[in-house]
């Protein structure tokens, strides 16, 4: 089985290489459940990063209720963001590195404790007191042109959970209640969007929690360090050429993406 998996991420790394778009796995992929599906990603990560560099953090998505019964599940999911995908504010990214890129705007959390799977199952507490700084931050994630109307957990999974990058504003200590917390999504200096940290399963530090538990359950844990994207307050963006897109956070600061081709 493990080889077969294996197969499955060596195929979805040409996938990505040849610009072939986001489709379903096939039935008969092997991947059958969500933990072949993650044990599907821990080999494409380990393809992405022939070097073995410590992963910068992770990102969690289907954070609604809504995405999660669209794809059949009734938990969040997670994918791995590699280092040399962090990118700091105003970072300008080029439509052509990816199949179909596009932006999600969240809340994001850097660690400054460990928390050891040895001290599972974490509650919300034990989460947040690890927890060195929140900041502004837009996920790139590369869909490949997906139908989001053939959509499965599975699939989305096993392809790291279509991350393709953080940007990140400036962590900030102490931090107002997240939950009431005002997300303003502007392109090219124009309010377009809006969201709360409540929109994102009733507050950030919910999926955090979920993270910490789910890597706890396969014997990993977060480090200090690592960054988390908790989830996009707004619908995902698909940017064009010379669209510059900021993102605010009230009471925590802004970060600016820039598009070219």
């Amino acid at each position: 089985m493990t080889n077969r998996l294996n197969a499955v991420a060596t195929d979805l790394l040409r996938e990505h290489a040849t610009g072939l778009p986001f489709h379903p796995l096939r039935p008969d992929s092997g991947v059958e459940d969500l933990a072949a599906a993650y044990a599907v990603q821990r080999f494409l990560v380990e393809l992405l990063n022939p070097h073995r560099v410590a992963a910068a953090g992770y990102k969690i998505g289907l954070t609604s209720v809504r995405m999660q019964k669209m794809c059949g599940v009734d938990t969040p999911l997670a994918g791995v963001v590699l280092a040399d995908r962090v990118y700091g504010s105003s970072v300008e990214l080029s439509l052509s590195n990816y199949g179909h890129l596009g932006l999600e705007f969240e809340i994001g959390v850097q660690l400054q404790r460990d928390l050891p799977p040895s001290r599972a199952p974490f509650d919300t507490d034990d989460v947040v007191s690890t927890i060195g700084g929140i900041c502004a931050a837009v996920e790139a994630i590369d869909d490949r042109n997906a139908d989001y109307k053939r959509l499965d957990a599975r699939s989305i999974i096993s392809d790291n959970a279509w991350n393709a990058g953080a940007i990140l504003g400036q962590f900030v200590a102490p931090w107002p209640d997240l939950a009431e917390a005002t997300g303003i999504v502007r392109l090219n200096g124009a309010d377009i969007d809006r969201g709360m940290g409540r929109d994102v399963l009733g507050h950030p530090f919910v999926p955090l929690t979920w993270l910490a538990n789910h890597l706890a359950a396969s014997g990993d844990g977060l480090k200090a360090g690592q960054i988390v994207l908790t989830g996009s307050l707004v619908p995902t963006r698909f940017p064009a050429v010379g669209e510059c897109y900021q993102f605010e956070v009230g009471g925590i600061g802004t970060v600016d993406v820039r598009v070219r081709k």
